[in-house]
This record gives structure tokens, sequence and C-alpha cells, in this order.
């Protein structure tokens, strides 16, 4: 293995808005909350499926108990996981970057909030789980994302090492979490970030279309002349 590339999945490898902001509107709307548009919530995917909920109710003027809450929640992940990758589809830019690395001899690894089951099944469900030696959710370690502990725990378990490896990600917790765990970072600009990606300083910074796989290697490379 000549390096290891991490990937978040949400906004990074998959583009998840279409289903995950359906489903919130789909299970507040049992409730009579209004449909929100996509647009607006998009920016909330980062923060899990709580945010969202949490934004839809605060944009309606909504209030539940805590115990609906709780309950909008487990229907929300009922939901989802019956409708996963209805909408749900990988951005072209990512799977060639897993072509490009994986031409070059670098394994790739994905760290997302996502629940580590649900993030298994949409992998699953799109036929890329096979392309990764490891998926680590929000709940498969003690620790989850902006901890950095996160990321350095999916690096370990992929059978890398912190400085032979490469975060890609499109949120700012993702450039958080890189950050803290001194990991260099490729950040995309057309994910599901509260803040902009451009003022986030990433150690590389892509837009659509460009070749994220080029970017992985030439940071893996400036990593290896620096040991």
């Amino acid at each position: 293995m000549q390096g290891l590339a991490i990937f978040d999945l949400d906004g990074t490898l998959v583009d998840t808005a279409p289903d995950l902001v359906d489903t919130c509107n789909v299970v507040l709307s049992r409730r009579g909350v209004p449909t929100i548009q996509p647009e607006r919530l998009r920016v909330h995917i980062g923060m899990g499926a709580k945010a969202m909920i949490a934004a839809s109710l605060q944009e309606s003027g909504v209030t539940l108990g805590d115990d609906e809450l709780e309950a909008v929640h487990r229907e929300y992940l009922t939901h989802y996981g019956e409708r996963i990758a209805r909408d749900s589809r990988p951005f072209p830019e990512l799977l060639a970057a897993l072509d490009t690395i994986a031409a070059a001899d670098v394994a790739a690894a994905v760290c997302t909030n996502k629940r580590e089951a649900l993030a298994t099944q949409l992998l699953a469900e799109l036929g890329l789980l096979d392309r990764f030696v490891f998926v680590a959710g929000f709940d498969t370690f003690a620790v989850s994302k902006p901890d950095p502990g996160h990321l350095l725990a999916t690096i370990s378990a992929a059978g890398g090492v912190p400085d032979h490896a490469v975060y890609v990600g499109d949120s700012r917790i993702d450039r958080e979490t890189a950050q803290a765990a001194r990991v260099p970072f490729v950040g995309l600009t057309y994910g599901y970030s509260d803040v902009p990606m451009t003022e986030l300083a990433p150690d590389r910074l892509l837009g659509r279309g460009e070749d994220v796989g080029a970017a992985i290697l030439s940071l893996l490379a400036t990593s290896s002349q620096q040991r």
C-alpha cells in the first residue's frame, strides 16, 4: 500500500441530499410540518439527521417535546434505510478519484458521521463497498468527528499511518477534524458545508470537474518527501 485516502461520505463521495432531505420532509409531514425546500436543508446535512429535523422545525415555527423528537428521529432512520439509495448517486469526480488512487496502489477508507450500518448499506447498494478497506461511522468508535480520534482510529483500522494519509471532505467539520489530526485535507466546494469551503483554507481546494485523485496523490507525494 502506497498510502491511504480517507473520504467523508455525504456530500463528498455521494450526493445523498435528495434522499436525506426527502426523508426529513416525509417524516415531519406526518406531524403537519410544511415541506422545507431542499436548498435550505442541505447545509445541515453534515451535522446529522437531528440537526436537519431541528432546522425544519425552527423554520416552520413548530415545537416538539423531547419524546416526540426521539420518535421522529427513529422514524427518520427507518424511512431513510428503506430508500437510502433511491436518488443518491456517487459524484463522478470521486468515482474517477477511486480509480486513480487504486491504480497508484493507494488504499481507500471512509470516515463519516453517518451510522456505520447505514454507511455500509449505502455503499453496498451503490456497488462501492468493495472499494474501501474500512468504513467508520459515527458509532464505530468512542468518538466521532470533529474529534480527531475518529479520523486517526479510521486510519489505524485501515492499516495506514497519519503521516502518509490524506482526508477528503466537503464540510467545516471535515476540515476541523483533519486539521486537529494533522492530516492533509482536500476540500470539495460542492458538498453540504455550513461554511463555504473557500473560507476554510484546505490544503487543496477543488470544484466540480477537477481531478480529486491527482490532488490526493500530490499531497501523499509531498508528505513522503517531508518524512
